[in-house]
């Protein structure tokens, strides 16, 4: 069979299209003996009973053994060459309470970016202490929160916010550790969207202007110089860019050691993962091992201490843990230049999912409830909402036979999906599970028709309720 003159070109046809791709799916995804996909010992089949569709699901383990491996793989890396290594679990990636505690117990500290982060960190059980504060716009009422709670860490993000930190540190009797965010000027092979590295952006300060800034974080007695931070991007294959990033700043700490203690370098985070079978992610231990070889290399060039390194990954941690599930509803064959591709519709879509539309993000699918002896069919899944750039997998290949009512599963959604979800048409978020031995729980409780409501100031409550179904759990409504 050839393939679909429609796909890209980097889509291969698939010898059987009910297969679980290595690489793409939770460690403990697998097909029953009845041909289901199973995600952490519980079948798709019981998950959507229970908690309905669209369905975030979570493989705990998974996700809590990606965080220690990459804890211990860094730890090691670095021990090599005298440093030690703090790791900062990104939770802009996602974040809940138990993914928190998840964290927490395999050794990392949290990365928080908001007063809400901040919150449900907190009520994770984290010691402030563990967590790091980022963002380019923290309002005062953030800075002296995170001063108040005596937070390990800020990430200084603007020449402006110097005095605004070294004021609530002052008024809380502290004194505030800080980095100071700068762009390297290495230009990630990334979407233009996610690389935050070059100059003509949001992000950061020039890194010619890093001594200065330095000079007056110094100059605060509130203030505690504690190292350089730099992020080039996200979903970044290579350690190329990561290596020559670590380069520039170095020669920078060097400069600033005369004039006082730089104990850190913090790298950032940003390693991709695979999408689709196309995508060939960097090992993390060849990650870890270059980038350790590249700052001893350069410390000794400099006659330099080696540094505490820090890294702050997210999406390789909690990405490929994750699955969404959707139900099939309308099935479109379009024929084009005598070619077919078949517009798969399910009951979610860019509420639940905004990467595709926001970068053009390649994702991939497969039956969740059956297999199917079929030939391969081109498909798009697409979402319910009203825009046509609605699409949850731009291309890819199912059995032919996929009708309405069947479940879809597509894989790595652990990481910027839910955190990215919103009510456009006014559907709720989907309900986040966690699986594992077995059993499924709720993670983050899915949002009703009644929810939706209850924010409307002009919702005359006395009217009662309005329904539109529910499951017979406490995960989310049917959709």
């Amino acid at each position: 069979m050839a393939p679909n003159p429609l796909a890209p070109a980097w889509l291969a046809l698939p010898a059987d299209a009910n297969d679980l791709a290595p690489g793409l799916w939770p460690v403990n995804a697998e097909r029953t003996e009845a041909g289901e996909l199973s995600l952490g010992g519980v079948s798709a089949s019981e998950l959507v009973a229970r908690f309905g569709t669209p369905l975030y699901v979570v493989d705990e383990a998974d996700a809590r053994a990606r965080a220690a491996e990459l804890r211990e793989v860094f730890e090691t890396a670095f021990a090599r060459i005298g440093a030690a290594v703090h790791v900062y679990y990104a939770g802009k990636a996602f974040l809940s309470t138990d993914v928190v505690r998840w964290m927490l117990e395999a050794g990392l500290n949290i990365d928080v970016c908001t007063t809400g982060e901040l919150a449900v960190a907190l009520a994770g059980g984290a010691d402030p202490a563990r967590l790091g504060y980022h963002g380019n716009n923290k309002s005062l009422a953030e800075l002296d929160e995170a001063a108040r709670l005596r937070i390990g860490s800020l990430v200084i993000d603007s020449e402006i916010e110097i005095a605004r930190a070294a004021a609530a540190a002052t008024r809380h009797g502290i004194v505030l550790n800080v980095r100071l965010r700068v762009n390297s000027g290495v230009h990630a092979s990334t979407h233009d969207f996610l690389a935050t590295s070059h100059e003509d952006q949001k992000f950061g300060v020039v890194l010619d202007d890093a001594a200065r800034l330095v000079a007056l974080i110094r100059s605060e007695k509130s203030l505690r110089f504690i190292g350089l931070h730099c992020h080039i991007g996200s979903q970044i294959f290579g350690a190329d860019g990561f290596a020559e990033s670590a380069s520039r700043l170095l020669a920078v700490h060097a400069e600033l050691l005369a004039g006082g203690p730089v104990p850190e370098l913090n790298l950032g985070g940003g390693f991709g993962i695979a999408y689709t079978s196309a995508d060939i992610p960097t090992p993390i231990g060849e990650l870890a091992t270059r980038l350790a070889e590249i700052v001893e290399t350069e410390c000794s060039r400099r006659g330099i201490p080696v540094p505490d390194v820090a890294f702050e990954p997210g999406r390789v941690i909690i990405g490929p843990a994750g699955v969404t599930l959707y139900e099939v509803g309308t099935i479109k064959p379009v024929e084009i230049s005598g070619s077919t591709r078949l517009y798969v519709s399910v009951d979610g879509g860019m509420s639940d999912n905004i990467r595709p539309a926001l970068y053009g993000a390649d994702f991939s699918v497969r039956l969740a409830n059956r297999v199917s002896p079929a030939a391969p069919g081109l498909v798009r899944v697409a979402g319910k909402h009203c825009e046509s750039g609605d699409v949850v997998v731009n291309a890819a290949y199912l059995p032919a036979d996929v009708t309405p009512g069947d479940l879809a599963a597509v894989p790595a959604t652990g990481a910027y999906c839910w955190s990215l979800a919103n009510n456009y048409n006014y559907l709720g978020r989907a309900p986040v599970v966690a699986v594992n031995g077995g059993e499924a729980r709720v993670l983050v409780r899915g949002e009703t028709v009644d929810d939706l409501l209850a924010r409307d100031a002009g919702f005359m409550h006395g009217a009662g309720a309005v329904s539109t179904g529910s499951t017979t759990d406490t995960g989310g409504t049917t959709r």
